[in-house]
């Protein structure tokens, strides 16, 4: 059966939007709204989506997000509701997924090179978004994180255009592989030292490092042993 070939449905950006988790109000970038014609994606991603968490979010190693159709009709589904593109603060939303997302994998669009860099880890701030305040629980069971994309060649791409992926190396892991590591207990050198291999997202790679020297630590033996 021949794969039928990855699409762009959808590209989001979003203006600053008063949301409030918890007791507090604060201002967030998360509703994404579908943008019209040709739209210019350079190296920090779609100019004037507003990012409010520059500290997880954004940033030339996550500057575009990308989520499935596939994805979001799962969760209206289990949510029971209609979800438009968009609704996972995603920038860019794809017909669905090649077989293994990975790690390095390169994605082009046009004169749009881009390369995977990390799964999206959720946030108060989603959950806010869904009305749930356990929703981060479910996204992490679900394994339905997305991707963070880093742009290696800018360009301006429109809906329809078909993708042409180049898969990573297959030593890298899969984005699924490390959404579960990050949500697992313990620590395992071997995987964290094939992820710091990999051409990972500089804010997840400092704080894997830092995992890997706790790692090697509790590994070292004891002095006189």
């Amino acid at each position: 059966m021949t794969e039928t070939a990855v699409t762009l449905l959808s590209i989001n950006a979003a203006e600053p939007q008063a949301l409030r988790i918890g007791t507090r109000l604060t201002r967030t970038g998360h509703f994404k709204q579908a943008c019209s014609g040709e739209v210019l994606i350079g190296a920090g991603g779609i100019a004037g989506d507003f990012i409010a968490d520059l500290k997880h979010h954004g940033g030339p190693d996550q500057a575009v997000y990308l989520y499935s159709q596939v994805d979001i009709d799962w969760w209206s589904e289990q949510l029971q509701r209609p979800l438009e593109p968009g609704f996972f603060g995603e920038n860019l939303t794809l017909s669905h997924w090649w077989p293994e997302l990975r790690i390095g994998d390169r994605v082009r669009i046009g004169e749009l090179l881009l390369e995977i860099t990390a799964p999206r880890i959720p946030c108060s701030t989603l959950a806010a978004r869904v009305g749930d305040s356990r929703f981060a629980k479910a996204f992490v069971k679900a394994e339905r994180c997305g991707a963070y994309a880093r742009v290696l060649n800018e360009g301006v791409v429109c809906v329809g255009q078909t993708l042409a992926v180049t898969p990573g190396d297959t030593a890298f892991p899969s984005i699924n592989e490390v959404f579960r590591y990050c949500h697992g207990k313990g620590l395992n050198p071997n995987f964290l030292r094939r992820l710091l291999d990999a051409p990972l997202a500089e804010k997840m790679r400092a704080e894997m490092q830092q995992k890997l020297r706790r790692a090697e630590q509790q590994t070292q033996p004891l002095p006189g042993l």
